[in-house]
């Protein structure tokens, strides 16, 4: 085979590329559930032994949490080294009753596959196997490969940088490539150039020592869920800017030659609020969509809870109500800093009354990649190769914590090649991944190790 030769997947080759996929699917690797600590397990050693099968020398690496998966197959002389990164852990399942069928039991509907994980990040993780595989297949692999497969990335990857730091001369690499995100559209291959970053935090709302009843006291006693609907209201001006002082300070602008490029992307509002079954698009004023999704800082609340939440009535005002709430970071911004600024602003907006506390859970850097790499380039053209078009080079609006962790540590660059869509619904109840995409992902991963043998 020469560099040059195409690549196909067999009806058989993807058949059984599929089977394996699914069989890594059915384990339940959810790293935020103490009670999935075994099937953690087990998905790592799924991996170890795949890879032990293609000739690796495959690991699975204690840390502080769940393990890792390491393996390297270190046989092309002088040729570039490529880590590729991915994870076996998945987000819960809940809402449980809002799938159609079991989130562990792989489903098969109109050429996808449903299950927890298929897309994020199972199964794009699992197309760089097979797409080394299929390169084995063909003959031997024209770069050195190294892999590392995690399983926290889901609940921040606190462990994982610990890992980099005592293992960084075995990580050492020219490159580091990673499929954990989504492109920009169906028929749009994508190179992803930056990620927003991540300040989450919980917000603790008390009132009286005791719940109360509403009756009793109504009128009178503080009622914390009250507040927290207050504090909420003022993190957000009329405009929809985030109020927080001194939060954007600092940031990168949106540069001309951005703007110019994401116009000319195939992109409808109308088409983009039908997607998501939303009556409209709220957000800051003053930017587009794509701008605001992948260049502009957010702030969302993402869960909240306080007083009686069953059936039929209980007329209690609660003693203390909470909220979590994240917020998206672009290059410019510290995560660090950020929730130190909003630890510092939302006790100034509570009402008499109550007390609030700003918890810090987790967070991660923003990332920007440079355009003019080399190791960008190569990826454009395998996706070129597989798809017969110039891919888009988007940001993209989610956050990969170890990204910036990656590049600190190993001083080597990352690409961003993904292969699902933000309409496989990644973190959301029927998560779904078409088999199509996989099998593009398959072909993606071997031309993009053939393309990256060729950098000088």
């Amino acid at each position: 085979m020469t560099q040059n030769s195409p690549l196909t997947l067999s009806e058989a080759q993807q058949s059984q590329a599929d089977a394996e996929l699914f069989d890594l699917l059915r384990i339940p690797s959810v790293s935020a559930d103490p009670a999935h600590a075994g099937d953690m397990r087990r998905a790592a050693d799924f991996l170890q032994a795949k890879l032990t099968s293609l000739g690796f020398n495959a690991q699975v690496e204690p840390t502080a949490g769940h393990p890792v998966v390491y393996a390297e197959h270190l046989q092309a002389g002088g040729a570039p080294t490529v880590l590729i990164y991915g994870h076996y852990d998945v987000q819960p399942e809940a809402p449980l009753e809002e799938w159609l069928t079991p989130p562990f039991e792989p489903t098969v509907r109109e050429g996808r596959v449903y299950a927890r994980g298929s897309t994020d990040d199972k199964g794009q993780a699992y197309a760089h196997i097979r797409g080394v595989e299929l390169l084995l297949q063909e003959g031997a692999l024209p770069v050195n490969v190294k892999f590392l497969l995690e399983g926290e990335e889901e609940v921040g990857s606190k462990n994982l940088e610990p890992y980099l730091r005592e293992h960084a001369d075995q990580l050492a690499c020219d490159v580091i490539v990673i499929s954990d995100g989504s492109r920009f559209g169906p028929e749009t291959p994508t190179v992803t150039y930056g990620l927003r970053g991540l300040s989450y935090v919980e917000v603790h709302v008390q009132g009286a020592g005791r719940d109360l009843h509403s009756g009793s006291y109504g009128g009178a006693a503080p009622n914390p869920i009250n507040a927290l609907a207050e504090i909420i209201s003022k993190l957000k001006d009329g405009q929809g800017r985030i109020t927080i002082p001194g939060f954007y300070d600092g940031i990168d602008e949106i540069t001309d030659e951005e703007k110019a490029m994401w116009a000319d992307l195939p992109h409808s509002d109308a088409e983009f609020a039908g997607s998501i079954q939303a009556p409209g698009l709220p957000g800051e004023q003053g930017y587009t969509t794509l701008e605001r999704l992948w260049a502009r800082p957010t702030l969302d609340v993402n869960g909240i809870w306080g007083g009686y939440q069953g059936e039929g009535s209980k007329t209690v005002i609660p003693a203390k109500a909470g909220a979590k709430i994240s917020m998206r970071l672009v290059p410019g911004q510290d995560p660090d800093n950020v929730t130190r600024l909003i630890q510092a602003y939302v006790p100034t907006l509570a009402p008499q009354g109550v007390t609030v506390e700003v918890r810090a859970l987790h967070g991660g850097q923003p990332v920007k990649i440079d355009l003019d790499n080399p190791y960008v380039r190569a990826a454009g053209q395998a996706l070129g190769r597989v798809h017969g078009k110039a891919p888009a080079f988007t940001r993209g609006g989610g956050s990969i914590p170890i990204v910036a962790a990656f590049r600190e540590i190993l001083k080597a660059p990352v690409v961003l090649v993904d292969f699902g869509l933000n309409e496989d619904a990644p973190h959301s109840p029927n998560e779904s991944f078409a088999l199509k995409d996989y099998h593009n992902g398959i072909l993606t991963s071997a031309y993009l190790l053939q393309e990256l043998a060729q950098v000088k």
